[in-house]
C-alpha cells in the first residue's frame, strides 16, 4: 500500500473534481479509496467506510492508477461485452426444444457448454456455459 501522502496536490485535487462530478458510483467508490488511501488509512479502515469487502479495496489499491483515471473503470465496459439478445433467447429457447441428434449430433443431451457453442455457430454471440445454464432457468 503506498505511503501517506504519495499524491500531489494537483493529482488530490483532480481526483476529488471526479468524486464530484463522475456519474458513475463504481468510478466514484474507486477514487474515494484512492484518496482515503492518501489520507493513511488502512484497506479495513477504507472498507468500512466504503462498505465493501477489504479485497475490493486491495485489488483497487494495486490496480488504480491515479494517474490513469481510465484504471478505475471496469474493463468489461471496455470490451464488445456481448449479452444475449432477444433474438438468442428465441433461438436458445428453439435448440432446446429440439433433440441433439435432430441436429445432427451424435450426444443425447444439451448442455450448457453444448448450447453455448452450438448458438455461438448460429448467432456470433459467445456466452460461457454458466451463463447458459442460467438462461435455461
Amino acid at each position: 500500500m503506498p505511503a501517506k501522502g504519495f499524491l500531489s496536490l494537483e493529482k488530490k485535487q483532480h481526483l476529488q473534481e471526479i468524486l464530484k462530478q463522475s456519474l458513475r458510483a463504481e468510478v466514484r467508490e474507486r477514487v474515494l479509496i484512492l484518496l482515503l488511501m492518501n489520507d493513511g488509512r488502512t484497506q479495513e479502515e477504507i472498507a468500512a467506510v466504503i462498505g465493501c469487502s477489504r479485497r475490493t479495496i486491495a485489488y483497487w489499491c494495486v490496480h488504480g492508477d491515479p494517474d490513469e483515471i481510465e484504471s478505475l473503470e471496469d474493463g468489461r465496459r471496455k470490451r464488445e461485452y456481448r449479452k444475449a439478445t432477444q433474438e438468442y433467447l428465441d433461438k436458445l429457447i428453439e435448440t432446446v426444444e429440439k433433440e441433439p441428434s435432430d441436429l445432427g449430433y451424435e450426444f443425447g443431451r444439451w448442455t450448457g457448454e453444448r448450447l453455448a457453442t452450438y448458438l455461438e455457430e448460429k448467432t456470433g454471440i459467445k456466452l460461457m456455459g454458466l451463463k447458459q445454464n442460467r438462461s435455461q432457468k
